[in-house]
């Protein structure tokens, strides 16, 4: 993934959360500090968590804006919140990894894809979750390529 998509200063390690409105709005708060989107996004990430669930499985949760909030989005960006604990993203569905996306144009698609591959490996979530540096996520993102 290119470098200023994804860098160790948008993730961040053991956060505790007391549901995923806070989950999200943390992963919202990465990217708009990093001039990625700006702070009305987030409230659209939180809007389309309310029509249908980000919660990809394995652990995971994508959380991203409607299809309305592109013209909040400055740059395309990911960023992570690693919850060891957990937090419940509904129907029993406990995500320990929480990716924000936001993208230019179609990008965000390939990012979902990427994404997709990586966090379908359950050892890769695994490693996400126990990771101890924000690098140690960069590399299990970069190596599901």
């Amino acid at each position: 993934m290119a470098q200023n998509i994804i860098s160790s200063d948008k993730i961040m390690l053991n956060a505790s959360v007391e549901n995923k409105g806070e989950a999200i709005r943390l992963a919202g708060k990465l990217l708009v500090e990093k001039g990625h989107v700006t702070a009305e996004y987030i409230e659209k990430m939180l809007e389309r968590e309310e029509m249908l669930t980000t919660y990809l499985g394995n652990g995971v949760a994508i959380p991203h804006g409607t299809n309305d909030s592109k013209q909040w989005i400055k740059t395309t960006g990911i960023s992570i919140v690693q919850v060891p604990s957990g937090v419940d993203f509904g129907d029993g569905n406990i995500a320990y990894v929480i990716i924000g996306i936001a993208g230019r144009g179609d990008e965000h698609l390939e990012i979902l894809s990427k994404l997709a591959e990586v966090c379908m490996e359950e050892e890769n979530i695994k490693a996400m979750v126990q990771a101890t540096t924000p690098e140690q996520i960069i590399e299990i993102l970069e190596k599901g390529e």
